[in-house]
């Protein structure tokens, strides 16, 4: 049915005409993106301009005016109608009659509906005082009634809007930035409000208004595509979902990406936020025109009154070869010649972010399409530039982003393009994957004086998540294509292999000062056999802190930072020649010391609870600000006994009590005293309210060695009650068995999310297995749980290879079911 057909029927049928017909043109699938939205916003003009000609019977004096979003025809499958009865006061009671016949018949369709009644008068003064109204009021666009009363409020408000420019425009900008604190930023958000957040549809709306004061204009390239892909994907969720919402939930991002054609839910998330991406840089360059334009508007008064008259020149400083400021920004020299200098954009660049100052996008541009390319390897000018590029702290952001904007970043590195706007679907990372990049060589830039070679620590930096764009282990893609791109820079071959190396091992350090127990000499000697030299661990030390302070909050802290500088001193001594096979494992504090004899004393657990947390841990001699590890500390003594993990664990979660990290391990007691004891110290915080009593914890952990609480069952009652969230679906568990990761057990690893019970339910299993737990450490990341637990044989031996296989299915088989 053609949209003449369609529009025909709604006329002749009425609401209910109106109705079918606007079902039939959403459930159309040869129509979407900007023609269904013209479509239904034609369906719905037609339908209303009918509406007031039977209601206005001739009355004159009055239109129907479509504003915000309606206004621009924008029109998404649960769009509100934004509506202006507008009139000349001359007969208020056939208005107020001629709005009822308009309202009732929208609300009766269940049609969400934003509507006002105003003379041009009250409509100015409301937009006055209000800066949506006045928004809105800019795409205002005539519906029925009395054109010439409607264009010369339009013409009215158009004018207002450029007379009040240099006061409407910077409370704009604080309105977008206030949105923007609170919202955040839509090109790294897992569940991003296309509206709202920040280059979303809400700031491409603020775009158009700056365009439409005559003040400043933002840039043009790739804007409207934008724009009309959010539309697109909000189209999609509000069909998907038959709901009025802008929130593109986890949960709602497949169906949205098969409504649109697409591949998957990451293909669709990435097409948001390069459209996000677009908007948003768009309006960093648009918000800086404009504070310069108000600027020069306020000087050049007081300049003209000094200097006669005339419009003065801008003062242009030398920054570096071909590279100057003026006005704030960096741009050319006027005898810059890129197509003849192929090193001029990363001179250029370094040149801003090391002035703290943006590159005008102007200048960007003109590099972009007559720079030429760079040579192989690079000369030694662009490697350096490119490290000062990258050691130049938080500036570096802003200044990638503009070369991104105009695609030199990927003619500068091709691989770049498979990580831009690649999206993490993990709630501990902040940034898509290139962004986390840029972020990590911002931290790196921190430590350069701590280590002796900073230019492999900042590429190193920029490149260790490089892999990620590629299919199976994101290291091991990263360690080739890292060797590549480094070459290509113009390293020699000790320094690529290091780089390489470095992106290969950036998980090496905290992933085994977190899993692995440091006083198994096999761990000391694995880590150092990987890394090879004091200099590559040095570096490697550095690259650990600054990606995971890049990461996250959750994916640093005092305490991990404590463990990570242990494992690296540790190894350290090993490349110095030290035996690594010294004392298996620390002696025992004061406090842990008195806790296990009288556990052995009185053949029951003993437990210290210590509501304060520890204070930070230095790092590096800067503290770090928050006191961690997260929760409190339980420190556990037990007489060595079968079932000791399940039952701590299970108690902890009867108790609504989350498990941050967890270690265990046998405790060597002094000489003299008979029996072996348990050692749990481990992080707990409350999942709401507060801690319970060390005594309860004791009371029923001793009821749980001896069998008489049935925590399973209690577990099981309470997840009933409680069911999961709909729609979440997590990654399935992993369970794996590390080879060679200890001579005296073996290694089992375990990958899940988090969930109350879980610690529990893992140490039922592994004591079904008929597996003694050596040590276990545990740790929790985000939303995942990230567990290694040393096991033997009840002989104390480490399992044979098989048998080891056969506990770690069975155990993942357990954590699916």
């Amino acid at each position: 049915m053609t949209s003449t057909n369609v529009t025909k029927e709604a006329e002749d049928s009425g609401p209910s005409g109106y109705a079918a017909a606007r079902l039939r043109l959403l459930t159309e699938g040869t129509r979407s993106g900007p023609p269904r939205r013209t479509a239904l916003a034609d369906l719905t003009d037609d339908w209303l301009t009918g509406l007031f000609t039977a209601g206005a019977d001739g009355a004159r004096g009055v239109s129907l005016v479509a504003v915000g979003g309606y206004g621009r025809a924008e029109l998404s499958p649960r769009s509100d109608l934004d509506l202006l009865l507008l009139h000349d006061g001359s007969d208020p009671r056939a208005v107020a009659a001629l709005a009822d016949r308009l309202w009732y018949p929208v609300w009766d369709l269940g049609l969400a509906l934003d509507h006002s009644v105003r003379t041009p008068a009250e409509a100015r003064r409301t937009a006055g005082e209000d800066l949506k109204v006045h928004l809105g009021l800019l795409d205002a666009r005539h519906l029925a009634g009395d054109l010439g009363l409607t264009t010369s409020l339009r013409t009215a408000v158009l004018a207002d809007w450029r007379n009040q420019a240099p006061k409407r425009l910077p409370a704009l900008q604080e309105l977008c930035a206030e949105r923007a604190e609170r919202q955040g930023e839509l090109q790294y958000l897992l569940e991003p409000d296309l509206k709202e957040a920040r280059g979303g549809l809400r700031d491409a709306t603020a775009l158009r208004a700056v365009a439409a004061s005559w003040l400043a204009d933002a840039p043009r390239e790739g804007l409207a595509e934008a724009r009309r892909r959010l539309l697109d994907v909000r189209d999609a969720l509000h069909l998907t979902t038959g709901r009025a919402t802008d929130r593109l939930a986890l949960q709602e991002q497949d169906q949205v990406a098969a409504e649109l054609g697409l591949l998957d839910a990451d293909t669709l998330l990435r097409q948001v936020y390069e459209a996000a991406r677009v908007i948003a840089y768009a309006g960093d360059v648009t918000w800086r025109e404009v504070g310069r334009v108000l600027r020069s508007r306020a000087v050049r008064p007081r300049l003209r009154g000094l200097l006669g008259g005339g419009k003065p020149a801008a003062e242009r400083s030398p920054l570096a070869e071909g590279v100057v400021e003026q006005d704030g920004e960096v741009v050319l020299a006027r005898t810059a010649r890129p197509e003849r200098d192929p090193v001029l954009p990363l001179r250029a660049a370094a040149a801003a972010a090391q002035a703290g100052l943006p590159l005008s996008p102007h200048a960007v541009r003109r590099m972009a399409t007559t720079a030429r390319p760079l040579s192989t390897p690079w000369p030694a000018e662009a490697r350096e530039q490119l490290v000062t590029l990258l050691g130049s702290g938080r500036p570096t952001v802003q200044v990638w982003e503009a070369l991104e904007a105009e695609g030199l970043v990927t003619g500068l590195l091709p691989d770049w393009d498979r990580v831009r706007c690649r999206p993490q679907r993990n709630a501990v990372h902040l940034w898509t994957v290139d962004r986390h990049l840029i972020e990590t060589a911002v931290r790196a830039s921190e430590f350069t004086r701590r280590v002796h070679r900073p230019d492999l620590l900042l590429v190193a930096a920029l490149l260790h998540d490089i892999g990620k764009g590629w299919p199976g282990d994101h290291s091991v893609a990263g360690e080739i294509i890292a060797r590549d791109v480094a070459a290509r820079i113009g390293f020699d071959h000790h320094d690529v292999t290091v780089i390489a190396a470095l992106v290969r091992h950036h998980l090496l350090l905290v992933e085994t000062a977190t899993r692995r127990d440091l006083d198994d000499p096999a761990t000391l000697r694995a880590v150092a056999e990987a890394v090879g030299s004091q200099g590559t661990l040095e570096l490697l030390h550095a690259l650990t802190e600054a990606d995971a302070l890049a990461t996250g909050p959750a994916a640093w802290s005092s305490w991990r930072a404590s463990l990570v500088a242990d494992l690296v001193k540790r190894v350290s001594a090993v490349l110095n020649g030290a035996d690594p096979a010294g004392p298996e494992q620390a002696a025992p504090t004061a406090h842990q010391e008195r806790l296990a004899l009288e556990a052995v004393a009185t053949g029951a657990p003993v437990l210290s609870l210590r509501a304060q947390p520890e204070p930070p841990a230095e790092t590096h001699g800067e503290p770090l600000d928050e006191p961690e590890p997260l929760g409190v500390e339980l420190l556990i003594a037990v007489p060595d006994q079968p079932g000791v993990l399940a039952a701590v664990a299970g108690v902890l979660a009867v108790h609504r009590l989350t498990v941050r990290t967890a270690e265990l391990r046998a405790l060597d007691l002094p000489a003299g005293v008979d029996g072996s004891v348990l050692l749990l110290d481990w992080r707990v915080a409350a999942e709401y309210g507060s801690l319970p009593q060390a005594a309860r914890l004791r009371a029923d952990l001793v009821r749980a060695l001896d069998g008489s609480l049935d925590i399973a069952g209690r577990l099981a009652e309470r997840d009933a009650a409680y069911p999961r969230r709909r729609g979440v679906v997590a990654p399935p568990p992993r369970v794996t068995v590390a080879p060679a990761a200890s001579r005296h057990a073996t290694v089992i690893e375990v990958r899940a999310q988090d969930a109350p019970g879980l610690l529990f339910r893992i140490g039922r299993a592994l004591e079904d297995a008929g597996v003694q737990v050596r040590s276990a450490h545990a740790s929790t990341l985000g939303a995942n749980a990230v567990d290694a637990f040393y096991v033997t044989d009840p002989q104390g031996t480490p399992l044979p290879g098989e048998e080891a296989t056969a506990v770690a299915r069975k155990l993942e088989e357990m954590l699916r079911g």
